[in-house]
């Protein structure tokens, strides 16, 4: 599958581009409605289908799955917002096409046809509750993704009634009630199956979208992709063709400091949370890793530890741990630096500012996760202001509640989706940000984004975040871009914790990751 996701505009773009190249929109359209009709019938034996039709083009591929799927022996009823006879272009034509595959058409007075739903006979009626009397599978082809309002009336009432009764949805498009640039959704139901076409959305990526479209197809229609590169894709789908080409390449011929030497910063009391970010660090790749520490953490540290060396700073303050943080930093073999994992605890918050401004003004790449957020959600331009100082890549990484304490600012809008507050973010920030979550979301300053399908619930769990931390360490560490470095790191996570499943903990993650490289191959 492409990695690139497209705006509902921009799709409708392709469209529209396609159509004046040559290839008639009922022609994308048939293909659209056959490419639904034969994903029912691979995953369902036939039964009776009533399939839902809205009264624009998402109604015309849903005339269309009809006539495919009574053309295949399928017993299939339509029921309409609308009379076909006040639909309008392609759609229009789909109609005429499905009624016309049914000699035996009769109309009733207001224009539904005679006859019980999905009992054999063909036709149409009013969309109604009764619409899915006999049903055992529905086909939601009322509204598509450029639907931006809640989803009301009989569309809303009939989809809750088929939730209701536990029949399985095949979504054309998304779900209706599914808002395609931001995957919010508003009256939409859980899907069983969502069949879409050429590219994905945002809302088959974005939460709560995602989880209402259940398995997610993508049909080839016949458009070209040659129609891409007049779009500029800013968003993509995190898989590995993303990121594939900037992976780091092992130097049969190099040493382990070719490979990079990572430096983890730990606070003197939760140590943890720093060992889980080193040892994913190492297992990422990077040549040579090190945990820098308070002199009163060193033996916590060293007894716990092998592959990982431990470096102690003395002195009983920040201001003083600062000063030992500083002259390790001159050391030019160290690569980047990871800061924020655990680090508060022992530590002053004034104190932990100075440390994180250290590892800013070093000039190395940097990742700043956890309590290097958090501290300055009082001064957010101070962080600001240090990552534009410097010319070196940054990585953020916050959860939500540290993403709502540090992006205050009117800018980013925090009741923004959160493709858009993630970009915004960036931009204000200077650093690429990773703001994490069931649809991690990966963005860069001059607004190229990824969204992160490939992470099942289990990494639900404390201190897996200070092991992508690790990681994403680990890559930069060897000399990837951030961007590829912080996307990369984010499926790999995901991949590591799918192999193992449910029971996962934080220390079972970096043992998972040579076998989650092993499957990226």
């Amino acid at each position: 599958m492409s990695p690139d996701i497209l705006t509902v505009a921009q799709m409708a773009r392709t469209d529209a581009t396609t159509i004046a190249r040559g290839t008639p929109g009922f022609t994308l359209m048939q293909a659209a409605g056959r490419a639904v009709a034969d994903a029912i019938v691979q995953r369902w034996s036939p039964r009776p289908v009533a399939v839902l039709c809205g009264p624009g083009n998402n109604g015309g591929d849903g005339w269309v799955v009809a006539q495919r799927l009574r053309a295949a022996g399928w017993p299939v009823t339509v029921a309409s917002l609308v009379p076909p006879e006040r639909l309008q272009g392609d759609a229009a034509l789909a109609a005429q096409a499905c009624l016309a595959a049914w000699p035996d058409v009769g109309d009733g007075p207001s224009g539904d046809l005679s006859g019980g739903l999905c009992d054999g006979q063909p036709g149409w009626q009013t969309l109604a509750p009764q619409a899915l009397q006999g049903a055992a599978l529905v086909v939601d082809a009322l509204f598509g993704a450029g639907l931006s309002r809640a989803l009301d009336g009989v569309a809303r009432e009939v989809l809750d009634l088929a939730h209701v009764r536990g029949l399985p949805i095949v979504a054309v498009d998304v779900p209706s009630g599914v808002w395609g640039d931001d995957g919010q959704a508003d009256g939409a139901v859980a899907c069983a199956l969502t069949v879409t076409f050429f590219r994905l959305k945002p809302a088959h990526a974005l939460m709560p979208a995602r989880a209402l479209c259940g398995e997610v197809v993508v049909a080839d229609i016949g458009i070209p992709d040659s129609v891409l590169p007049e779009l500029g894709v800013q968003t993509w789908d995190n898989q590995p063709a993303l990121w594939r080409s900037q992976w780091p390449q092992v130097d049969a011929a190099g040493h382990k400091y070719h490979r990079g030497h990572a430096l983890v910063w730990s606070g003197p009391l939760m140590t943890g949370a720093a060992r889980l970010s080193a040892l994913a660090a190492a297992r990422a790749g990077a040549g040579l890793t090190t945990v820098c520490v308070p002199q009163q953490a060193w033996a916590i540290h060293a007894a716990a530890l092998t592959c990982v060396m431990v470096h102690p700073v003395a002195g009983e303050g920040a201001t003083q741990w600062q000063s030992g943080l500083e002259s390790l930093l001159e050391d030019h073999r160290l690569s980047a630096v990871l800061i924020g994992p655990g680090a508060l605890g022992g530590t002053q918050p004034s104190g932990l500012k100075g440390l994180v401004l250290t590892v800013l003004a070093s000039g190395r790449p940097v990742v700043l996760d956890a309590d290097a957020l958090t501290v300055f959600a009082d001064d957010p331009a101070l962080l600001f202001a240090a990552i534009a100082g410097h010319s070196r890549p940054v990585v953020l990484t916050p959860h939500e509640g540290e993403f709502a304490r540090l992006f205050r600012d009117p800018s980013v809008g925090l009741t923004q989706d959160k493709l858009s507050r993630t970009r915004a973010a960036a931009r204000l920030s200077g650093a690429v940000v990773l703001l994490k979550g069931a649809d991690t979301v990966v963005a860069t300053p001059d607004g190229r984004a990824a969204i992160n399908r490939h992470a099942p619930p289990c990494l639900a769990t404390a201190g897996s975040g200070d092991v992508l931390a690790g990681m994403i360490l680990g890559l930069l560490t060897q000399g990837m871009p951030a961007w590829q470095a912080a996307c990369a790191a984010v499926w790999l996570h995901g991949e590591a914790a799918a192999a193992f499943g449910p029971g996962l903990i934080a220390d079972d993650l970096p043992g998972l990751i040579p076998q989650a490289l092993k499957r990226l191959g």
